[in-house]
């Protein structure tokens, strides 16, 4: 077992990290051009979170940085209780020991979610996919060059080269101790990490996030929120991919022609209800299994709702657990679609692109959690902790 290393080393690694990523800046993204260039798939969003350009690498170092400043996650009190026998009791945050991160693609996962774990003094296991092995492999060097600066064993960071097989037997039958276990991915990966894993893990589950158009809603704001949910980004799991509009929304026609007019300004495929699909440029969808899907894609789903009690019975039917917004200029109907609405994170007026570690301010994230235990929603820092009771006495029993 490795013993819990002090918070100093633990920001000096992390530190060290910082230097270290943009010390091997070129060599980190020529490593990745490598990646690049052997993936053969046309999943524009895997090639999206597959890639490392000086962008990335910036964002990694920050992560790293911000890290080191945070506050310890481990040993913060959480309760504390005088027994009538004069034993004094107290709960505290405790790391969970070792934690499996198991990943498609995204090499700054080998930075960011591992940094989080490792700060709140997890052994880290990294099980990444095989599109993208040179870069976390150059990566995981990077950490151990950073451990050994502080005399600290490169056993804290391992990587798991492991093919599918192999990955199925080590969760059915780990060959070390594994505490938790986070999947990051799609859906077809989560499903292969619930169904063999025999520990805990937090499922970081599919977005299909809804944006709801109320009645009285800003047309300026919805217009916005919209197209910045579906094309800034559309690998993020917090990207939107459908919208219903209140069929009693003033002056509807025209904000649905603008908006499918300024959707295909970006090449959005749109897709709609038979209400919806009367307009130009939208195709009725066949079937309503389509609620379902999430796209990962220049692709969109619009249909017509008759009330916010319709929309929320919508999105808890269909959606992926993650987020949904309303926008009305009316609270009180806002206050009854966030409380209603069963998503991990709920938006009045703003963008669902929001639901992010960094974006929520924790700082960054392991995972966004579509589960309700342990956490839900973005992880944090101060969520990758379980918690350990410390009870001081002087000789009492019972």
């Amino acid at each position: 077992m490795n013993t819990l290393l002090s918070i100093e080393t633990r920001n000096a690694v992390l530190l060290k990290m910082a230097v270290l990523l943009e010390r091997e800046r070129e060599v980190l993204i020529a490593t990745n051009k490598k990646d690049l260039d052997a993936y053969n798939g046309d999943d524009v969003s895997m090639y999206d979170r597959l890639k490392v350009d000086n962008a990335k690498v910036d964002e990694m170092i920050n992560a790293v940085k911000h890290l080191a400043s945070q506050d310890d996650p481990v040993g913060v009190e959480r309760f504390s209780f005088k027994h009538e026998n004069g034993m004094q009791v107290y709960n505290k945050t405790a790391s969970f020991g070792t934690v499996l991160i198991i990943y498609e693609s995204r090499p700054d996962v080998t930075v960011e979610a591992a940094g989080i774990a490792f700060k709140s003094g997890n052994k880290i296991l990294l099980k990444g996919g095989k599109e993208s092995l040179r870069s976390n492999l150059k990566i995981v060097e990077l950490w151990h060059e950073a451990l050994q600066e502080f005399k600290a064993s490169n056993q804290w960071v391992e990587y798991l080269q492991f093919n599918r097989t192999e990955t199925q037997s080590f969760l059915e039958k780990p060959t070390q101790k594994v505490d938790l276990i986070v999947p990051r991915g799609g859906e077809r990966l989560i499903e292969f990490v619930k169904t063999h894993a025999t520990c805990p893990v937090i499922i970081s589950g599919r977005g299909n996030n809804f944006v709801y158009v109320h009645a009285e809603a800003d047309l300026d704001i919805a217009m916005k929120v919209i197209i910045n949910g579906k094309t800034a980004k559309i690998s993020a799991c917090n990207a939107v991919d459908k919208v219903l509009i209140d069929e009693n929304l003033p002056n509807k026609d025209t904000f649905v022609k603008n908006l499918i007019s300024k959707l295909k300004t970006y090449n959005v495929e749109i897709l709609g209800d038979a209400a919806i699909s009367q307009f130009d440029d939208v195709d009725a969808f066949k079937s309503d299994a389509i609620w379902y899907e999430e796209f990962l894609d220049y692709k969109i789903v619009i249909g017509e709702i008759e009330s916010t009690t319709d929309a929320i019975a919508k999105i808890n039917t269909y959606s992926g657990g993650h987020s949904s917004s309303i926008i009305s200029k009316n609270n009180d109907e806002a206050k009854s679609f966030m409380e209603n609405v069963d998503t991990a994170a709920v938006y009045h007026n703003a963008s669902t692109r929001f639901t992010d570690g960094g974006q929520l301010g924790l700082g960054g994230e392991l995972a966004i959690s579509t589960d309700k235990l342990h956490q839900r929603g973005p992880i944090g820092l101060q969520h990758l902790v379980t918690n350990k009771w410390y009870i001081h006495g002087n000789g009492q029993i019972r």
